[in-house]
């Protein structure tokens, strides 16, 4: 049961309310946004939530149990601070987000309604669609190691231990804004930046990243070919940075990167046909391991 602040209480003890919804967004770069479905801004814990966002929010369903609260949040892409490109480019994935229910006549009396997470996002050229996920979402996470053939670490990271530098590249053509050709990766074998990850450096794009899906030298340079286009226009002169890429099997961590100590995956756990091997007649049963 919610304690609402005694100011808020009175209000809702007097019959005729004032009330609205603020969403309060905390994304993972650490910008914070503010909306309401109110008729015009609001401000309060130095936060200015804006009025002309086009938010609504569906019917919220709670359970006393640990099964998730979900709700969705619809808005016309009317805010200058939130634009198809930037849903896209995945900024607001897993934002935090607070719904307040506030006195729009005194800001000071509100109540924390639900706090949850962003999931699952539809957008369009106009609009999109948001489901928040209640705290308990958390409780769905696979969490642990799998055991399997395939390493489980990323690569450059603590696990993997490998000094994956990055090199740069200069854009010189784009093709469906995800087929780049590029200047700077001279001297790369076939492949070697398929699965790595680019990110931009300059452009329209700064900040932004893609994995790699082919990569193939070229005179004077490489295609690259990325695994979906870039949420903005990439333009001739545009700079970026590329990490190799590393397919998680154990030949390829010892013969490319010479990094099979730290290989972090089971290469030679048993297949299926070894598990549902049986002695047959004249075997050599002497109890030794078998091969």
């Amino acid at each position: 049961m919610k304690s609402l602040p005694p100011g808020l209480q009175s209000h809702l003890d007097g019959g005729a309310t004032t009330l609205c919804n603020c969403w309060k967004l905390a994304r993972t770069d650490g910008t914070q946004m503010g909306f309401t479905d109110h008729d015009r801004d609001l401000a309060f814990d130095g936060l200015n939530f804006e009025a002309a966002a086009g938010f609504t929010a569906s019917a919220v369903e709670s359970s006393s149990g640990l099964a998730v609260d979900n709700l969705d949040v619809l808005g016309a892409l009317v805010s200058g601070r939130l634009g198809e490109a930037d849903l896209a480019a995945g900024l607001f994935d897993d934002a935090e987000v607070e719904i307040w229910r506030v006195n729009w006549q005194a800001p000071d009396q509100r109540v924390l309604m639900r706090k949850g997470n962003l999931g699952e996002v539809s957008r369009g050229a106009t609009g999109f669609s948001a489901e928040l996920r209640g705290l308990a979402h958390r409780l769905n996470q696979p969490v642990g190691r799998l055991y399997q053939y395939a390493c489980d670490a990323d690569l450059g990271d603590a696990r993997c231990g490998f000094a994956a530098e990055a090199s740069s590249g200069t854009v010189t053509g784009c093709e469906d804004g995800r087929v780049l050709t590029a200047t700077g990766l001279g001297g790369f074998a076939e492949g070697w930046f398929a699965r790595g990850r680019l990110r931009f450096t300059g452009g329209a794009n700064e900040g932004a990243s893609m994995e790699v899906k082919m990569h193939t030298p070229s005179p004077g340079g490489a295609t690259v070919e990325l695994w979906q286009a870039m949420p903005r226009a990439v333009s001739n002169g545009d700079t970026f940075e590329v990490t190799p890429g590393c397919d998680k099997q154990f030949a390829t961590c010892r013969a490319r990167f010479s990094n099979a100590v730290n290989f972090r995956g089971f290469p030679h756990m048993p297949g299926n046909d070894f598990v549902m091997s049986y002695p047959a007649s004249g075997d050599a049963n002497d109890g030794a391991s078998r091969s």
